[in-house]
């Protein structure tokens, strides 16, 4: 049975411990914030983390900067989508969300916004992404609905695997695929490469974010690779970003083999990753949460060593 919407003040004033600080959303009027909070609008780092592989894939491709329009595309439709899959997701663990201590406060799970007005606005986000598709050549098209079953899916894998922080990589990497696809029209092994450095990327960071819940999801029963890797969590992300790092280091040299000096544009970016790593240290929400936001920057530095491979 749907649980009506409570609308006091105190419950649409309702904030989750990880949203930003005196976001445009505290500006918007007191009853249209929990919609905005349903679609993370006051969370935008996982938009930019959905939309970073795009605009790596479309630079690697070498569509910049003729095609600058598919990136301004892209970054459109992963705040549309990074929205959908938020709402979508709230509406699956609305009772899971309700008995973790960070999550509890979400809209659906305190009852703030109803089950019926979740669906119209996954339906009206869903609506954006599909203009943002339709955009697209045709094989990119083709490409990009390739992810909905990934996207169904990773819902219910805390449920059913220690690592649901893969199934996010692979999920949040697609777009590395389809902006190579919209660019070259087909998919080299230096796409593939890019995705499945996106997927160790996302591995490690994600274990990070992960470490938030660590002890409410040991009550609730929820699964991560942070509880997975227990007192091996620091070597556990170092082995991801060190994966990703040597796959994009052969999407890079796939894609420029007579120039190696692009190589060099990596370091910037394992400078970062291993700043982050050296810097994880327990259970610490606060510093957990910091790392994890700093990956929008890991984003842009990998960008930009793309770019300097893809021109």
């Amino acid at each position: 049975m749907e649980t009506p919407p409570l609308t006091t003040p105190e419950t649409t004033d309702r904030v989750t411990p990880d949203a930003v600080a005196g976001s445009w959303v505290e500006m918007l009027p007191r009853s249209w914030k929990p919609y905005a909070r349903l679609a993370r609008a006051d969370r935008p780092i996982g938009a930019w983390l959905l939309f970073w592989p795009c605009a790596w894939g479309v630079a690697l491709a070498g569509g910049l900067p003729q095609e600058i329009y598919l990136v301004l595309l892209f970054l459109i439709g992963s705040f549309a989508m990074r929205s959908a899959g938020c709402v979508y997701n709230d509406i699956i663990d609305r009772d899971l969300d309700a008995s973790v201590a960070r999550t509890r406060s979400r809209p659906l799970a305190s009852g703030t916004v109803s089950l019926t007005v979740a669906w119209v606005l996954l339906v009206g986000l869903s609506l954006i992404g599909l203009v943002v598709l339709i955009q697209l050549g045709g094989f990119a098209q083709v490409v990009a609905l390739g992810s909905l079953l990934l996207v169904a899916g990773y819902p219910f894998m805390k449920r059913i695997t220690w690592w649901p922080q893969a199934w996010l990589g692979l999920t949040f990497n697609w777009g590395a695929l389809v902006g190579f696809a919209a660019v070259a029209g087909m998919l080299p092994p230096a796409a593939v490469a890019l995705y499945a450095a996106g997927v160790f990327w996302t591995l490690g960071y994600d274990t990070i974010y992960a470490l938030q819940d660590i002890e409410d999801d040991a009550l609730a029963g929820i699964k991560s690779s942070a509880r997975r890797l227990g007192g091996n969590l620091r070597a556990g992300v170092a082995i991801f970003y060190a994966a990703a790092m040597l796959l994009l280091g052969a999407a890079l040299l796939l894609t420029a083999p007579q120039q190696p000096l692009a190589l060099a544009a990596l370091i910037p970016a394992a400078l970062h990753l291993l700043w982050q790593v050296r810097a994880l240290g327990g259970a610490d929400t606060v510093r957990a949460l910091r790392l994890f936001r700093s990956n929008t920057l890991t984003g842009a530095l990998l960008f930009a060593a793309c770019l300097a491979a893809g021109l």
